[in-house]
């Protein structure tokens, strides 16, 4: 049976993965998309997207990402719906397994980032409609109404501080009795009228699934123990989120948090792979940012196999 050998595997299908196999689709590169356990990443957990440019009315993300595909698709991209188990980057060709075992020349890794998540199934059946892990997405929706955050560091009180430019309350929650956020930061808050500290405090539950949409939150004291509820219309989660690059240890250079280190144009510390959208973006974590960093990964990866 004849070695199956690639020009070029993309690991991932959210914006960064579909860019990135429009450009190389286009080059006549022939890519193939492993899309992963969730097709399109994390913008298939949102309802309604409406910074993504070309879209004044908005789109919803499922949508979004499958009219991507539908355009690599259209210049030659070869999609499979599949997991990766394992890859080897030891030596060229490189080696990707999943269903089945594939070689590739070049490689441009598009796995994403997943948000940590309170583990409740409320979260699960409430997330993209009430819940969510980013408010620079969603927190238009929240406009003259009331949401919490539940979160201390930086990243918390930013989108505590950055919610109520539409919310007209916006509850910060905490399980510690001061944040671990910069001092900063700390300060900013004080300033803030609009948003009110809720220390000492877990979310318990979320209110109502059943109504598919959120009422109110169940929170618990945890000094006293005592529950309570609070009225919210949505609940933004910011404990942080971890990138999709377990099987990458030990190959790729990873920061302290596990993100893969790139140099500008999406180059890895290894010749002939590439990185692009969140799993390398600890900062910004948006579609867009995604999609162009993506487009850089593609046409540097496409000038690596005119030499390879």
């Amino acid at each position: 049976m004849p070695e199956d050998v690639r020009e070029v595997v993309i690991i991932g299908s959210g914006p960064g993965g579909h860019t990135a196999a429009i450009y190389l689709a286009r080059g006549q590169l022939s890519p193939l998309v492993i899309t992963g356990g969730q097709p399109g990443g994390q913008l298939t957990t949102t309802s309604e997207v409406e910074n993504y440019p070309g879209f004044p009315e908005g789109i919803n993300g499922m949508d979004l990402v499958d009219k991507m595909q539908k355009q690599a698709k259209k210049f030659g991209a070869e999609y499979i719906l599949d997991e990766v188990k394992q890859v080897d980057l030891g030596q060229t060709p490189f080696k990707v397994t999943c269903g089945r075992e594939i070689k590739t020349k070049a490689l441009i890794v598009c796995t994403g980032s997943s948000p940590n998540k309170l583990g409740l199934t409320s979260e699960e059946k409430l997330w993209g409609r009430g819940v969510s892990a980013c408010a620079t997405c969603d927190g238009f929706f929240y406009r003259e109404k009331v949401v919490a955050v539940v979160g201390g560091g930086d990243v918390a009180i930013e989108e505590a501080m950055f919610l109520t430019q539409f919310a007209t309350k916006v509850y910060l929650i905490h399980r510690r009795d001061e944040f671990r956020a910069s001092r900063i930061m700390q300060e900013k808050l004080q300033e803030n009228t609009k948003v009110e500290p809720v220390l000492s405090f877990v979310v318990e539950d979320i209110l109502d699934p059943d109504q598919g949409e959120v009422k109110g939150l169940l929170v618990k004291n945890l000094k006293t123990q005592e529950t309570s509820n609070l009225d919210v219309d949505g609940l933004f989660v910011a404990i942080g989120h971890r990138p999709n690059t377990g099987f990458f240890q030990g190959q790729l250079e990873l920061d302290k948090k596990g993100y893969i280190v790139t140099k500008p144009g999406g180059f890895t510390n290894i010749p002939g792979v590439f990185a692009a959208g969140d799993v390398q973006d600890p900062v910004y974590q948006q579609a867009i940012t995604a999609a162009g960093s993506g487009c850089q990964a593609a046409l540097n990866c496409e000038k690596y196999l005119l030499n390879y």
